[in-house]
């Protein structure tokens, strides 16, 4: 079901709008100046959308601060006390996170929505495998994609008998399969933007590894209208994973694409060092190319032909490299003036 348009701050969601990437804050939010360096590295990364935790009423009045520092809209997640929601929007969040599995009841979520329908902030309705409530658990027979289900629209029941429509929904599960049947079956039932996720994913890898599997299966779906990348790591690398699932879906592009073989006995240059030298170098360029990086003749050509700048090495030749340049041959080049005649060219683009 296509779903309708949120606005967040500045930003929209929702309604055919482009996925937006987003990260949390691992810094104490009333540490003011260390969240909006840790912000501002985000923002510099391709962060659009961030969120802080506010476990506290320090913690909410330090919203008003960071907001005056930042340039994407702020998020404040909201556990246990519904106060804390009604200060931080006085405070300036620009987006308010409750957990309905422990929130507290019917009246004190009404409170929120009053306050957030007066202001025009929207509230994200973020169930939680680990939290959900005992009630959906007993009748589900655990966190399964209906409990979930049942649980997120529980409560959107409850804005929406408030006439309060700026609703966005996460089911958040660290199992992969149960995120994605959740997701299906509520983009059945509502047209809520989503916000998509797999949550305590783990380190780098294993939650690299399960978000992308995850929303590779839902973003094709059109399901998922903004995501978070869960990852026990730098949120830096959230934002990284993040775009580049989105790249390779192609869904948006923001930094450069390198295209690389995985080696073999034909390679002809050093193409694992040439790549990783050349991703480190473009790790913060902000433009939308392809780069190929081919060891020998066998696709090497055809690939370096599709980028816009490719580079193959020459069976006969291993000192030197056919340079590509929007699907026309060059020339030849030395290995060792490879990578820097490749961020040559893209400076150039």
């Amino acid at each position: 079901m296509a779903t309708h348009r949120v606005k967040i701050g500045k930003l929209e969601i929702g309604g055919g709008k482009p996925v937006l990437v987003q990260s949390m804050c691992n810094t104490a939010t009333q540490d003011i100046k260390s969240t909006i360096a840790q912000i501002k590295k985000l923002e510099k990364a391709g962060c659009e959308i961030i969120r802080v935790a506010v476990p506290d009423q320090k913690a909410a009045e330090a919203i008003a601060g960071i907001k005056q520092k930042i340039s994407i809209p702020l998020v404040a997640d909201i556990h246990f006390d519904y106060r804390l929601a009604l200060a931080a929007i006085d405070y300036g969040a620009d987006k308010i996170r409750i957990n309905p599995g422990n929130i507290g009841g019917t009246a004190k979520i009404k409170k929120v929505v009053q306050k957030a329908k007066e202001k025009k902030v929207p509230i994200r309705v973020g169930v939680n495998a680990g939290s959900l409530e005992l009630k959906f658990l007993k009748k589900y027979g655990g966190p399964t994609p209906e409990a979930l289900v049942a649980s997120a629209l529980d409560k959107v029941h409850i804005l929406e008998k408030e006439n309060f429509k700026d609703i966005v929904i996460s089911l958040k599960s660290n199992n992969v399969a149960t995120t994605i049947e959740s997701h299906r079956l509520i983009s059945q039932k509502t047209d809520h933007p989503i916000h998509l996720g797999v949550t305590e994913a783990g380190t780098f890898l294993s939650g690299t590894v399960k978000s992308a599997i995850a929303l590779g299966a839902l973003l094709p779906e059109k399901i998922g209208d903004t995501i978070r990348i869960s990852l026990s790591d730098d949120p830096v690398k959230e934002v990284e994973v993040g775009w580049k699932i989105l790249e390779v879906l192609g869904l948006r592009r923001r930094f450069p694409e390198i295209i690389s073989c995985p080696t073999c006995a034909r390679a002809c240059i050093d193409v694992i060092k040439i790549a990783k030298n050349l991703e480190k170098k473009l790790q913060r360029t902000n433009k939308p190319i392809k780069i190929a990086i081919m060891g020998c003749l066998v696709n090497g050509p055809g690939e370096a032909r599709e980028a816009d700048i490719g580079i193959c090495g020459i069976d006969k030749d291993p000192q030197s490299i056919m340079l590509f340049l929007k699907g026309k041959l060059i020339g030849k080049i030395k290995q060792r003036e490879a990578l820097k005649r490749v961020l040559e060219e893209v400076k150039k683009i």
